[in-house]
This record gives structure tokens, C-alpha cells and sequence, in this order.
């Protein structure tokens, strides 16, 4: 099957051919037809499965067939992320999608200029992707206006609850017109989410997608059982001593991530590390030196790495 099977349009589809992708994924596949005949929906899926072209895709069509003018300050349609990467990420893959249909995207997270936030949706955006506190703190200085929104996606809605933001996505969700369409995405599908999906949606359909393979199968893994005055001194070694291309690793706090970087750095080892404490400029410029290869190593909290889109990563530590 191909994406023009599904009813996207031509400028969509010739998008998609840019990018390279041949045929939809499972959740592009159930997804799209959904979303272009304007009903709500839940989708269970993991990152990777392609569920940011199942949503931005669908939500251009229907944008540009609405033909509305976007008013100074306000907002079409809005993405809600738990992290600044991923809402990079889709931003950058909306404007890669919107290439031929004149859609203009924004960003508003933190550890950026809120002025400079002010200045990319003075003129009105299309689509915005935003984390939920900065946008809160930019409606309420008057910088944004969520009345026009017609489409509201909630991505990693799982990750948005363990970070916190249930009270801060019903206040956003409060803002935003009634009559809309809901998009709803979330790996995993506990009692609370389902919960939040009831209130947030009306009568949405469900799509599930299963990965196509478990981690175990995908990947070759190992467990060293070590004292903790030992741990250090193991991940070194076992740094110096692999054949790494590219390798993450996650620490569970901050000032832990940190500290890793300090000792590889005492070992002669090349590391950056993305965090909540570091600024945008920082994060951007680590992961950037990662993906080049000009820095090996990323050391990072599993928050700060979600979102990450990354190839050729040869090796992953679970420091903690």
C-alpha cells in the first residue's frame, strides 16, 4: 500500500518521497484514513513506529482543506511533548512534511529566549509543538492565544504523567476551543492514561501497535554485578577496551550524569551530557557533537533522552 492508497494528497506525498519512505508503517497505515475524515483518536505506540508522519500528515491535509488564516498570536493546530528534543524533532518533521503546503511551524520550550518564543508566533503559526510549562507562561503573558486551535495532539501522553504535567495539560486543555480534534499517543496504556484519554476525547477510535520485535530480540544484553565503589572504574574500562562507534549512558539524575562526564573526562574519554540543568544552546550543541562522532560518548538522564533520534549507536550503559 502506498501513502497516496490512504487519501493523502499530492504535495504530501511528493514530501514523502523526499524523505524517502516507500510505504506507510503499521500505525501510518490504521491511522491516517482515521484522521482525515476528523474523529478523535487514541494510538498506542511506541517511539520509532512512525506515529509523528501518522499525525502531522493527516492534520496538514485537514488544515489546508480548512483554508483558515491564522490570526497574530494565535495557533491551528497544537503538540503537546514531554521534552524539548522531541518537540525539535516534530517540529523539524512537520516542516519536512510541509514542505510543498506552506504550513509554518514554531517551537516554544524551555531553556530558549521566551522572547524570542514571542516573536515566532507574533504573526500566527499553523502549528505549533510546545512543552507544557512553557506554553502555559507564554498564554499567560498574552504571547500565544489558543482559541483557533482546531487540532490538539497529546505525544508521549505516558512520559508527560511521570514528568508531572497532568495539572498543566488540563489547564492547556481548558483553553483550547471544545470543538476540536484530539489526538492521543502513549506507549504504554495504564489506568491513568485511559482515564485522562476519557476526558480529553470524544468517541475516538483506537489504534495498537505492537513493536515489531522486543528489545531482547533486537539487541544483545548483558548484566555485570559489581560493588558500587566499583562501578566507575568499570565503566572506563569497559569504554577503552569495546569497539564503540557511538554509546549512551544513562545515569538516573543530573548531578550523576554530570559526575560521569567529569570522571571519563579524567580518563582521557570524550563525553557531553544533556540534562534538565543545561540551557537549549547546550543540549542542542552536545547532541549535535554526538551525531557527529566528534564526541563518542552522550551521557544522559533517561527524561532528557527521550526523543532522541539518533542512527549508528553501537552500545548502551545503564550506569545506575
Amino acid at each position: 500500500m502506498s501513502f497516496a492508497h490512504l487519501g493523502l494528497a499530492e504535495p504530501l506525498v511528493r514530501a514523502i518521497e523526499a524523505k524517502g519512505y516507500s510505504e506507510p508503517t503499521p500505525i501510518q497505515r490504521d491511522s491516517i484514513p482515521t484522521l482525515l475524515e476528523g474523529r478523535d483518536l487514541l494510538g498506542i505506540a511506541q517511539t520509532g513506529t512512525g506515529k509523528t508522519a501518522a499525525f502531522v500528515l493527516p492534520s496538514i491535509q485537514r488544515l489546508v482543506a480548512a483554508d483558515k488564516r491564522v490570526l497574530p498570536t494565535h495557533v491551528r493546530m497544537l503538540v503537546l511533548a514531554p521534552t524539548r528534543e522531541l518537540a525539535s524533532q516534530i517540529a523539524e518533521s512537520a516542516r519536512g512534511y510541509g514542505a510543498f503546503s506552506k504550513m509554518s511551524v514554531a517551537t516554544v520550550f524551555g531553556g530558549t529566549s521566551i522572547n524570542k518564543n514571542r516573536q515566532d508566533v507574533a504573526r500566527g503559526v499553523d502549528i505549533l509543538v510546545a512543552t507544557p510549562g512553557r506554553l502555559i507562561d507564554c498564554v499567560e503573558q498574552g504571547y500565544i492565544n489558543l482559541s483557533m486551535i482546531e487540532i490538539l495532539v497529546l505525544d508521549e501522553a505516558d512520559q508527560m504523567l511521570d514528568l508531572g504535567f497532568i495539572h498543566a495539560l488540563k489547564k492547556i486543555v481548558r483553553m483550547v476551543p471544545r470543538k476540536r480534534q484530539t489526538l492521543f499517543f502513549s506507549a504504554t496504556m495504564p489506568v491513568a492514561i485511559r482515564d485522562l484519554a476519557a476526558q480529553f476525547l470524544t468517541d475516538p477510535a483506537t489504534v495498537s501497535i505492537k513493536p515489531a520485535a522486543t528489545t531482547a530480540e533486537r539487541v544483545d544484553q548483558s548484566v555485570i554485578f559489581c560493588n558500587q565503589a566499583e562501578k566507575q572504574a568499570l565503566l572506563t574500562i569497559l569504554l577503552q577496551e569495546t569497539k564503540i562507534d557511538r554509546a549512551l549512558v544513562f545515569t538516573r539524575t543530573k548531578h550523576g550524569a554530570d559526575r560521569v562526564v567529569k570522571l571519563l573526562a579524567g580518563n582521557g574519554i570524550a563525553s557531553s551530557a544533556i540534562h534538565g540543568n543545561k540551557s537549549q544552546p547546550q543540549r542542542e550543541r552536545a547532541l549535535a557533537l554526538f551525531k557527529s562522532g566528534e564526541v563518542p560518548i552522550l551521557v544522559a538522564t533517561d527524561i532528557a533522552a527521550r526523543g532522541i533520534d539518533v542512527s549508528g549507536v553501537s552500545h548502551v550503559f545503564n550506569f545506575e
